[in-house]
């Protein structure tokens, strides 16, 4: 008895250190995303630092940057062209979701047409998320989400006819809300600071590494031990099965 739980023991440790090691450079199964991150060379603008390695192509980073891009056909001004201060945030958020493979704790299954998986929760540094809504405050939308709801046509994202275009501040009253909401809850906003370990950020220099790879083993070795999944006994050799 006292070698069956041994073993379980061993196992469970076993499967628990390979689960977490596996969320640490991945890319989710969506629209535009590689199989397996890995160097770019050259990616476009604000892309660059994930040149080293990356979810996204060099033709993806260029996409990232476009008005109307050909990744989602998606408008970013459905109301009026958008300052440019407001859409560097948007490049931005838009850059650290096809390029990062840092995301692999917050990756969920996604039931729909474009993507098998999604972000949820990711924790985002406060100042990242306090800046995106202070620069797009006066930016201009008709929806709070953005992922769903629109009317699509023309072949790209119009407004619904019900809605009335508003300023940013007033459709998201705290940088909460933007961060939030306005992607289906793919961000949570935290009291955590740029630097300290504990929160995503949407850019980094480069020459200073990836803070982001440290934040998500932090999350990857904090979510809670999981069980071992019950294939996973398949996989001992004869020897250990033996004494189960």
């Amino acid at each position: 008895m006292a070698a069956r739980w041994a073993v379980l023991g061993l196992l469970a440790a076993c499967l628990d250190s390979a689960a977490k090691e596996s969320v640490l450079n991945v890319c989710m199964d969506a629209k535009h995303h590689k199989t397996q991150p890995g160097p770019e060379g050259v990616l476009h603008g604000q892309c660059a630092p994930w040149k080293d390695n990356a979810c996204c192509t060099a033709e993806t980073s260029t996409g990232a940057h476009q008005d109307q891009s050909y990744l989602y056909s998606f408008n970013w001004a459905h109301c009026r062209v958008m300052p440019d201060k407001c859409k560097w945030h948007f490049i931005q958020d838009t850059c650290l979701y096809e390029c990062s493979p840092n995301l692999g704790p917050w990756i969920h299954q996604a039931d729909t047409s474009w993507r098998r998986e999604r972000i949820l929760n990711v924790p985002l540094c406060k100042e990242d998320c306090e800046q995106w809504w202070e620069d797009c405050k006066d930016a201009v939308t008709c929806k709070e989400n953005w992922h769903k709801g629109w009317n699509w046509t023309s072949g790209t994202n119009q407004c619904p006819r019900s809605s009335t275009c508003q300023p940013f501040k007033y459709v998201f009253p705290r940088p909460a809300d933007l961060c939030e909401k306005i992607w289906s809850n793919s961000y949570k906003y935290t009291l955590e600071h740029r630097g300290g370990g504990r929160c995503i950020q949407m850019w980094f220099d480069p020459a200073q590494g990836n803070p982001n790879l440290a934040v998500a083993k932090y999350y990857a070795q904090n979510r809670g031990d999981a069980s071992p999944a019950p294939w996973a006994v398949l996989l001992l050799p004869p020897a250990l099965l033996s004494l189960l």
